[in-house]
Formats: C-alpha cells, sequence, structure tokens
C-alpha cells in the first residue's frame, strides 16, 4: 500500500528506539508504521582502540560494525552503534574531548533513518496491520520501500476560535473541512429555545470542548489550518482543557498534544499533535514568499479572494464579540464560520498546502520543516554521498563574520528611456553550478583537469554531487512546466535556488567562503562580459543587477524592440556555447533569456548626487497589446512608506510615462496635504524587529510610538508624524506634522523625476518655473 509521510518521529520502549511514521494511504486510510532502528554514526577505523578505552562503566553502551563506506580523505570507518538517540551526543562528546572524529554524529533519528531507506515522503508499505483507536492502520514491524511521488490527497482542517475580552471562555469554535462544516456553540444564561443554523449547540464549554476534540479524532485531518492558530487559538484550548482537567489529545496516538508559545513577535510558537501537522496560514504566505503589507486574515483576503471578514469592528471588537455572543448569536456564528472558511480558501487559491506538499517530496523534510533550507539540501545530499560510499563530517556550529561576497550591480545611467529591453540569466546560479561543476566534493587544491573559478577556486572536471541534485531538480521543473503545474514548478524553484545560500551559512555541514564566493564570482563576471558583448553589438546598457541587463535597445517600436531582444539572447548563448566548451571543457548550461520591454523607464539619480542609483526603478511594460506599470525598490513597493507617497509617486510617475504635464498636480495635491485632505494616507507601517527593550542605542520613530501603547498586540506598528513626534494610530491626540510629509515624504519623490526636467520640488512650489517639461 503507497502512503505519503505526514509525521515522522519516534518512542522510546523498553530501553529501545522505534520510527514510528505517521500519514495518509494512497486509499484515504490514515496509517502508522513502527519499526526498531539503532542509532548510529562513524569513527576512523584508526581511532577504534582508543574509543573503547576512553568509554567508562557508566557511559552509553555500543557496538562496532565495519562499514564498507570511506571517509572523504579515503579513510576507513566503522559504524558505533548504540541502542537510543541521546547516547549519540553522549558518545560524541567523550570522543570529540579524546581528539576522536565523528562523522554524521548530528543527524535526526528519524532523518537517518528516512535517508538511509531513501524515503522522501512517498513509500510503500508491505505487511499485515490492525485497526488502531485513533489511526486506521497500523503496521508493526513492515517492510518499507521508497517509491515515486505521486498525486498526494491530504485532508485539511481549518478552525478559529471566538473568546470572551480575556480569553477566558470559549464562545465558540468554528470547524471547515471536506464532510464537516459546523460552528460549536455554547449557549448563554439568557438564550433560550436558541436555533442556529450551520451549529452544534453545548449546554456548557466542557462539553464543547470534548466534543471538539472527539471530533478531530473522527475527522482525522492531516494537517491543521487557521489564522494565528498558535499563538492564539491553540493558546486558549490549551489553557481551557488544563483548567477543565481535559486530555488534549487531538493526534492519532494517546499522547496529549503540546503547545509551545513563543513570548515575542521572533520566534515561531510550536503545536506538536501526533501524526499531524499544524501549518499557520500567515506562516505558510511568509514561507512560500508571499508578501503582504500586513498579514491580517482580512488583508489576506481581500487580496486573493476579492472578499472581506463577515463583520468590520469599528470599535473594542472583545466588547462586541460579548454583545453579539448575548444578543445576537447568529451573528457570531456567521462571523466564527466564515473565519475558518476564509482560511481554507485563500491557502486553496494560493495552492499552499499542495505547494508545502511538493516541497515536502523534493528534500524528504516534513512539511513544517520545509523551509529550512540547511536541512533540506542535508537530506538531499547525504543520500548521494551514501550511494557512493562516503560519510561527511559532522556539523560543527561556528560564528563567523566572513560575508558571502553579493552579485554584481553595473553602475545606471540615470534617465527616462523609451524602449528599454531586459535579459537576464535563466536561474542564473543553479546553472553556474551546473556548468563549472560547483561541488563541495568537487572543490580542490589539485592543479589537474581543474574548473577555475574567477575567485580562484578550483573545482575537479568531474561531475559532482551538487550539480547532479540541480540537474534532476531542472529535468523536473521542465516536466513540471510541461504539464502546466505551476505549483509543482514553484517548489522546485525555490528549492534549487536555496542551495546556494545554504553553503554560505556557517552552520551548514558543506560550508565553505570559496565555494560559495564561486558561484557569485562566476556569476559578477558573467554579467559583466555579457554586457561588454552587448556593448560591442552596438547597444547601451544601462543597468545591470546579479542576473539581468537593461538594454536601451534604440527601437521605434514594440516590435522593434522584441528583434533586438532576440537578437541578443541568440548572440550571447552562442557565445556562452563556444566558451565553456572552449575554456572549460564542459556542457554549457548558461542560457540568456530576452525577459520584457519597457516601453517607457525611469533610472533615477542617487538622491543629492548625479549618479545612477541601485535597485530602483521604474517602468512601463508592455507586450505589445497590455502595458502595466513596474516598480523595483521605490517607495511604492516599500512598506514603510506612507501610502501618500505611494499614490503621489503611482500618479506622477503614470504621468511621466504617457507624456502628462505633472506640475499642476503636484501644487494641487500638496495644497490638499496642507488642508487636510489625505490624513488617512498618513501612516507609516513599520515592524519591530526586536523586543522593545533590545532598543537601547537608538530609538527610531517607530519604536517611540510603540512603547505609547498600554499592550503590544503585534510586532507592525502604525503611527503618524505629529507636531510631537510619532504616535500610534490607537493614540493620536496632537496636530499632524504635515510639513515633514511634505519635506520627507513628497519632496524626494517628486525631485526624483523632477531633476531630469531642469526642475525642483521647491521650484515648482515657488512658481518662479511655468515651462512645460516635455519642451526639453
Amino acid at each position: 500500500m503507497k502512503g505519503f509521510v505526514v509525521y515522522p518521529t519516534y518512542r522510546l520502549i523498553d530501553g529501545k528506539a522505534y520510527v514510528y511514521l505517521f500519514g495518509r494511504l494512497k486509499n484515504g486510510e490514515s496509517f502508522l508504521t513502527i519499526k526498531k532502528v539503532k542509532p548510529y554514526f562513524y569513527i576512523k577505523e584508526t581511532d577504534l582502540n582508543k574509543a573503547k578505552d576512553c568509554v567508562g562503566d557508566d557511559d552509553p553502551k555500543f557496538e562496532t560494525k565495519r562499514s564498507k563506506s570511506k571517509n572523504v580523505d579515503g579513510d576507513n570507518v566503522f559504524q558505533v552503534i548504540v541502542s537510543i538517540p541521546s547516547d549519540v551526543s553522549k558518545l560524541r562528546k567523550i570522543f570529540e574531548a579524546n581528539d576522536i572524529v565523528c562523522y554524521e554524529a548530528d543527524i535526526r533519528f528519524v532523518y537517518r533513518y528516512m535517508i538511509d531507506n531513501d524515503i522522501k515522503g512517498c513509500l510503500d508499505i508491505q505487511g499485515k496491520y490492525k485497526v488502531g483507536q485513533y489511526v486506521n492502520r497500523i503496521y508493526e514491524d513492515p517492510e518499507i520501500k521508497a517509491v515515486e511521488p505521486y498525486n498526494v490527497q491530504l485532508k485539511t482542517l481549518s478552525f478559529d476560535i471566538e473568546t470572551d475580552g480575556n480569553a477566558k471562555s470559549v464562545y465558540c469554535i468554528s470547524m471547515y473541512v471536506d464532510g464537516y462544516k459546523k460552528v460549536l456553540f455554547v449557549k448563554d444564561k439568557g438564550h433560550k429555545d436558541l436555533k442556529l443554523k450551520n451549529a452544534e449547540i453545548f449546554e456548557n464549554e466542557r462539553a464543547m470542548l470534548e466534543f471538539f476534540r472527539d471530533k478531530i479524532i473522527e475527522i482525522d485531518p492531516d494537517v491543521i489550518t487557521g489564522w494565528n492558530v498558535i499563538d492564539f487559538d491553540f493558546r486558549v484550548l490549551r489553557d481551557r482543557f488544563k483548567a477543565y482537567k481535559i486530555p488534549m489529545v487531538f493526534g492519532r496516538a494517546e499522547w496529549e498534544s503540546s503547545i509551545r508559545i513563543q513570548s515575542d513577535f521572533f520566534r515561531d510558537s510550536t503545536a506538536d499533535i501526533a501524526g499531524r501537522q499544524v501549518l499557520d496560514g500567515i506562516a505558510l504566505l511568509k514561507n512560500n514568499f508571499v508578501r503582504l503589507n500586513d498579514y491580517k486574515l482580512d488583508t489576506a483576503a481581500e487580496t486573493f479572494l476579492g472578499k472581506k471578514k463577515k463583520i468590520q469592528f469599528e470599535g473594542d471588537k472583545a466588547k462586541e464579540v460579548e454583545r453579539l455572543y448575548k444578543e445576537e448569536p447568529q451573528k457570531l456564528v456567521d462571523y466564527n464560520y466564515v473565519d475558518a472558511k476564509l482560511v481554507t480558501d485563500i491557502l486553496n487559491k494560493k495552492g499552499l498546502i499542495d505547494l508545502t506538499v511538493q516541497r515536502s517530496l523534493l528534500t524528504g523534510m516534513q512539511m513544517d520543516r520545509v523551509s529550512a533550507s540547511i536541512a533540506s539540501l542535508d537530506s538531499l545530499y547525504l543520500r548521494e554521498t551514501k550511494k557512493k560510499g562516503i560519510v561527511c563530517n559532522s556539523i560543527h556550529f561556528s560564528e563567523s563574520n566572513e560575508r558571502i561576497k553579493g552579485g554584481y550591480v553595473k553602475d545606471s545611467t540615470p534617465g527616462i528611456y523609451d524602449y528599454i529591453i531586459v535579459c537576464d540569466f535563466k536561474s542564473l546560479y543553479p546553472s553556474i553550478i551546473r556548468t563549472f561543476n560547483i561541488d563541495p566534493l568537487s572543490f580542490t587544491k589539485s592543479d589537474k583537469n581543474v574548473v577555475v573559478a574567477p575567485n580562484g577556486a578550483k573545482f575537479e572536471n568531474k561531475d559532482g554531487i551538487l550539480p547532479l541534485l540541480i540537474q534532476r531538480l531542472w529535468q523536473m521543473r521542465d516536466r513540471a512546466k510541461k504539464k502546466k503545474d505551476d505549483i509543482a514548478s514553484y517548489a522546485i524553484k525555490i528549492t534549487m535556488n536555496s542551495f546556494f545560500g545554504v553553503l554560505a551559512n556557517p552552520n551548514c555541514r558543506y560550508y565553505s567562503l570559496d565555494i560559495a564566493n564561486a558561484i557569485t564570482s562566476f556569476g559578477r563576471s558573467l554579467v559583466q562580459e555579457s554586457a561588454e558583448e552587448v556593448e560591442k553589438l552596438g547597444y547601451k546598457v544601462i543597468y545591470g543587477d546579479t542576473d539581468s541587463i537593461f538594454i536601451d535597445s534604440k527601437a521605434k517600436d514594440y516590435k522593434d524592440s522584441v528583434k533586438v531582444g532576440k537578437l541578443i539572447q541568440s548572440h550571447i548563448n552562442d557565445y556562452y556555447n563556444n566558451k565553456v566548451k572552449k575554456e572549460f571543457k564542459r556542457e554549457n548550461f548558461l542560457e540568456l533569456e530576452f525577459e520584457k520591454v519597457y516601453k517607457r523607464f525611469i533610472m533615477p539619480r542617487v538622491r543629492g548626487y548625479a549618479t545612477g542609483a541601485k535597485k530602483r526603478y521604474a517602468g512601463l511594460k508592455t507586450d505589445g497589446k497590455k502595458e502595466k506599470m513596474d516598480f523595483v525598490g521605490l517607495e511604492f513597493v516599500r512598506r514603510d512608506w506612507t501610502e501618500l507617497a505611494k499614490q503621489f509617486q503611482f500618479t506622477i510617475l503614470n504621468k511621466i510615462f504617457h507624456k502628462e504635464e505633472i506640475q499642476d498636480y503636484i501644487v494641487k495635491f500638496v495644497n490638499e496635504v496642507k488642508e487636510g485632505k489625505h490624513d488617512d494616507l498618513l501612516v507609516y507601517v513599520k515592524a519591530l524587529r526586536k523586543p522593545l527593550e533590545y532598543y537601547t542605542k537608538t530609538t527610531p520613530p517607530h519604536v517611540k510610538a510603540a512603547k505609547q501603547l498600554d499592550k503590544l498586540e503585534s510586532n507592525i506598528i502604525k503611527y503618524v508624524l505629529t507636531v510631537d513626534g510619532p504616535q500610534p494610530i490607537q493614540k493620536i491626540n496632537s496636530k499632524i506634522d504635515y510639513d515633514h510629509y511634505i519635506e520627507k515624504q513628497l519632496k524626494p519623490i517628486a525631485d526624483s523625476v523632477l531633476v531630469f526636467f531642469d526642475y525642483n520640488f521647491d521650484d515648482l512650489l515657488s512658481g518662479s518655473k511655468q515651462k512645460s517639461l516635455f519642451e526639453f
């Protein structure tokens, strides 16, 4: 029977370790496999006697077994086998204190089992099973083997709770999952003959909580989700279950579920429920690089679904919820129901559960750890070293002040242009790894048959493991694209692109700044060289950034610019095909793509200087039919600028791109600000990056505003600038400092454009210049 591993863990029984794999079978039933497994690590054969001699009577007992594998230097190694996982770390500590090198002694026990059996998520189970109390099938000591991924279908439950103002009493719990979409509602003393749609009614809170627990076990979801579901919903439920002394058993075993709440906003709280994954909706968005101005459910629902929550609370939400509970319970039920439904709809719309499954299948990481890029590379790389008979060093966590050298950014040529074309390298860093064989095991000091990177790092000219992993992922992505499977394609892209950064992390097993810098040095060299080649063709490169070059096509129209783009693409790709084959004697995987055309484009200057800005530009993108404004690095796309600035900038640039005058608009807008007509746009939004008490050397405006709040409910602070300084929007008691907004928000934006017309903001407001911009 094929299945997907949702939750891998282990248990100790009578001093022995058993790997427990919980998951969902292809036939729709849930399963648990139980296998007795012995933990192990490696030492060199030459250290064997020393290892036996340095262990005392009270230290963990171990046995040894000769391994066919060798370490990276070619030394013979022995397995050190123990009874329970904690003995590994104890023995490692003893051995290393006696100068005995331990190999692969840091790998988590359950992941060691998954790696040894090459299980990345999908498996085949053969053997007898029994029916479990909390799970459909329990297999004891079955035969397990890895299988190719299939279309995994998981069951996801979204839930949401509503409470009194102190979260000391739960009024209702909405549960939204295929087959059960209800709100569990506790009657108030004042409710008589209560009838509610979409609701189950309970006489007391205890009865509702017990029903909720039992219903989860009956529904048997693989994933439990919600919005801020751990820090609020599960935290409250934990406290209420504890108050009633009800065992909080939500999982696929009799073990109590545990909730660990972090006291600040800078570490994630966790919920551990046997056999299930708790995936918070907010975390799913952030971990899959979905960016929002804020992560309120209302914001996400409006952005992705065009919907809002059932009720928009304008006053004290807690008081209004309490009123609804007592006076209009159906409205509260409807509100609670929609909140759980919205979470499900958002996750389905963005495909985030499927995306998480795909990332799990690619790397072998459990669903709540797919964003752990170091562990993901480790999982894939160790499988390959095992096949090659190589044991790797253990990780030694370290601090390093050295930083990787970044990508190349070419000085820009500021100005306003027509028909700028952009060409970029397809998956630049992964293609560099493949083309030049950048790999930890291939990294060498030899001078024979090597590829030498621009930073001087040398790699054996025979395919290593990292290029192999990239190649497999690349081929999988190509297949996904052909099937138009956007979710799988994006999952593979995320995984491929994460490998580069991992090599520059001191906590990675394969950490090497020489290797990481070899990749970026090739990247810098390629972009510079490509720009030079383009200019040999007679076109000016006005900017270059990491993997892209921006070219003034001198085209008369869109069709003409496309011809230029395709010409450059073809020329550069031919150039590198020949160069890589001739100079490096390798196959070329570098590919420059003609990506887009900007009908009108502005490259601003650095404020106060004549030089061009970097990573800041805007353009009117076109495909010959439709036009769309595109912003990079400008105030319009930055959260720490006000909506006032964003609206102002958008309108100015839109007018410039369509060759419309902007002087009258600027003067009118400034006057409207002074008159208070745009007060709703003056809010700054800034995130706290650390707890308030840690801000000692400097106190930025948002921190000053945050310190005025009675209670900090989020790390996102919203405030305005008044004549008495920054004040949180919850406590504005001074006049708005309009001069601040005009000088610090509007003036820089206007001047960044006006400078190209020999104008400035102050001249415009004083009326000393009246000439049309487009006469210049």
